[in-house]
């Protein structure tokens, strides 16, 4: 596919899988990482949404890299859980500072739903990309589903092995890798944002 406008994003954060997600969303354009550029990149997520939240990390990486930033904000929420652990997904029961691996997390998860007679979960994605100093655009979507009674499927990553797609029926960590772009809250929030992208050209 010929692609006739090309742009080169920076993604505000360290994390490969969701690098590697993006890349592919964003196929035709080049996603970088801050550590691609030699910029340390690090933003305390004050925010009380996960809008809030992408805003304030594509904002801190823009004044650091003075080009095209790409920020998301994503997590798991749960209804028996009152929405928990919501924007706290990535730092789930850590304690001191110390982050559970994916695995110690979902086991954490599990351990406290058990027994609950609702099961309904979703994600939720905030994305936003910022092109110039008054130049923003956001997006929120999110991918529904309900909580596993055991971690099942090897690929994916974070809350993917315990998340039941409500249209497959197949936990997110079963899914392919265009079967969960097309369908994932990342997915289709990116759809939306890589439109966003060839209008501005």
């Amino acid at each position: 596919m010929h692609y006739l406008f090309f742009m080169e994003i920076v993604l505000a954060t360290g994390n490969m899988h969701k690098k590697k997600e993006l890349e592919q969303i964003f196929s035709g354009h080049k996603i970088l990482i801050p550590s691609d550029l030699g910029v340390d990149f690090d933003c305390d997520e004050t925010g009380t949404t996960f809008m809030e939240n992408a805003l304030l990390k594509a904002e801190t990486l823009y004044e650091l890299v003075k080009r095209p930033v790409l920020a998301d904000d994503s997590g798991l929420c749960v209804q028996a859980l009152n929405g928990a652990p919501g924007i706290y997904s990535a730092r789930y029961g850590s304690q001191g500072g110390v982050n559970l691996s994916d695995s110690d997390r979902n086991k954490l998860l599990l351990n406290n739903i058990e027994g609950a007679a609702d099961r309904s979960a979703f994600f939720v994605c905030a994305m936003v990309l910022k092109t110039g100093p008054y130049k923003v655009y956001s997006v929120q979507e999110s991918f529904d589903g309900s909580i596993a009674p055991s971690p099942f499927g090897g690929g994916g990553f974070g809350y993917d092995p315990v998340f039941i797609d409500a249209l497959s029926g197949k936990t997110a960590a079963e899914l392919s890798e265009e079967e969960k772009n097309r369908v994932s809250h990342r997915g289709k929030a990116g759809k939306i944002m890589k439109s966003v992208l060839e209008a501005l050209s």
